[in-house]
């Protein structure tokens, strides 16, 4: 499974961003991971196919993921952006036997 996301830039805070992630295989799962400069890896909203959304608390009621199952394809809509939604944001997908696999990577800067 290969993995492009796109979608990424600067904004300022309050704003609005949408990034999108194609899959080039079958997927199970697919979501979006972020990591901001000196710190882990962390989930920000995960899809499974079929199953119950995923949401980091720091990011409810403010951004929303979708799926489009024919495109293979996953969104990312974010909304009210703050400077601490500054990260580099990975896209991830896990197949069926649960391995994962990630993109490449998007960088979302917010700051005025």
């Amino acid at each position: 499974v290969q993995l492009q996301a796109s979608g990424g830039g600067l904004v300022q805070p309050g704003g609005s961003l949408r990034l999108s992630c194609t899959a080039s295989g079958r997927t199970f799962s697919m979501g979006w991971y972020r990591q901001a400069p000196g710190k882990q890896r962390e989930l920000v909203a995960t899809m499974p196919r079929g199953g119950t959304i995923n949401y980091a608390e720091s990011v409810k009621g403010r951004f929303t993921i979708s799926r489009d199952i024919r495109s293979n394809t996953v969104y990312l809509q974010m909304n009210s952006l703050e400077p601490e939604d500054t990260a580099v944001y990975y896209c991830n997908a896990r197949d069926t036997t649960g391995i994962n696999y990630w993109g490449q990577g998007t960088l979302v800067t917010v700051s005025s």
